[in-house]
């Protein structure tokens, strides 16, 4: 794996491009992806009470804010997936704690799950991330590897109640 490009200082003065770095955590040196998953957990907090529906709603629109913050950081970038380019993370995350229950424990077993499948990328999550470019593209691959990860997130729900 070769060490990427750091961010450019100058993105900090496009508020979108900080958002598509996750409002800075983008720009950590050493696994900006996890640094940007970190977001996640402070806004899974705040959305955990909200109901079911309101909480979907609040994902599905930031999964779609982000096809347009992540293409708009690539083309700025001129890299498709820059590590530096983390909102897909911080929805990922999201994702995965859907209908989670409470309590740290979950949180902290819906990140590393997220983790990783979005670093092991298995079938098709490579080929998705590969093949699939654009705004569009930086997100999906994520957005599979959270539904992994919540599938193995409530099957361990699941045998931890019986």
């Amino acid at each position: 794996m070769t060490k990427a490009t750091p961010l450019p200082v100058t993105i900090w003065r496009d508020p979108l491009m900080w958002l598509a770095c996750g409002f800075g955590t983008g720009a950590a040196r050493v696994a900006p992806g996890t640094f940007g998953t970190l977001v996640g957990l402070p806004l899974y907090y705040f959305m955990q009470p909200l109901s079911a529906w309101l909480y979907l709603f609040l994902v599905v629109a930031f999964f779609i804010l982000g096809i347009g913050l992540c293409g708009h950081a690539a083309r700025r970038l001129q890299v498709h997936d820059h590590p530096g380019i983390v909102w897909d993370e911080v929805v990922g995350y999201l994702v995965t704690m859907f209908m989670a229950p409470a309590g740290w424990i979950w949180m902290a077993l819906g990140f590393v799950l997220f983790r990783l499948f979005d670093i092991w990328k298995p079938w098709p999550i490579r080929l998705l991330d590969q093949g699939v470019g654009g705004g569009f593209g930086i997100m999906v691959d994520d957005l599979l590897a959270a539904i992994y990860a919540a599938g193995l997130l409530h099957l361990a729900v699941y045998l931890y109640s019986l």
